[in-house]
């Protein structure tokens, strides 16, 4: 069991007997009240969705679940294959359960395929991943000074901001857990 607080997107829980993936987090304040976690959960076995405020001092039950490592192989349509690198065997993935993961895929990269009673329900990306920049504003003379950013479409079709001076091409390193530009590439 954790506190509510504790959560983070991708968690997976058992919320009233049933399996969920915490989709969206949000943490509230309001003024004089205590603190809040609103949360937008969805369903593994049924796929529906729904949204739950917990209180701080709640606390939820975390999804034991396997982890083997695997290799992204490719898709078709919405659905991701993977292979077990020590047994060989394929899994497939879909679109909906991976949810914004698919954006950090890239072929023959290796991932932590997460199983609930053998059962895939998702991924669990590494913290940041590098990805090439296919598509971004040119860089304006003096725009490197300031705080500014412009967007720039990812080879994998993420488009996040990045600062100015960042050009077509580059690699760059992105936060998973925050869909965020950190750095070029080394």
């Amino acid at each position: 069991m954790i506190q509510a607080t504790q959560l983070r997107r991708g968690n997976a829980i058992l919320f009233e007997g049933q399996l969920y993936k915490v989709m969206e987090l949000q943490h509230i304040t309001p003024g004089n009240w205590r603190g809040m976690v609103q949360a937008k959960l969805r369903n593994l076995k049924t796929g529906n969705q729904l949204e739950h405020r917990f209180r701080s001092e709640d606390r939820v039950e975390k999804a034991m679940l396997d982890g083997v490592e695997m290799e992204y192989l490719y898709h078709d349509g919405s659905d991701f294959h993977f292979m077990n690198t020590e047994s060989y065997e394929q899994t497939t993935i879909s679109e909906e359960q991976l949810g914004d993961n698919v954006y950090f895929l890239i072929p023959n990269v290796k991932f932590k395929v997460e199983l609930y009673e053998k059962v895939p329900i998702g991924i669990e990306p590494p913290l940041t991943v590098d990805l090439k920049i296919v598509e971004t504003e040119p860089t304006l003379k003096g725009a490197a000074q300031g705080n500014s950013t412009k967007p720039a479409k990812l080879e994998t079709g993420l488009t996040i901001q990045v600062p100015m001076f960042i050009q077509d091409g580059e690699v760059i390193t992105v936060d998973t857990t925050e869909l965020k530009y950190i750095s070029r590439a080394r």
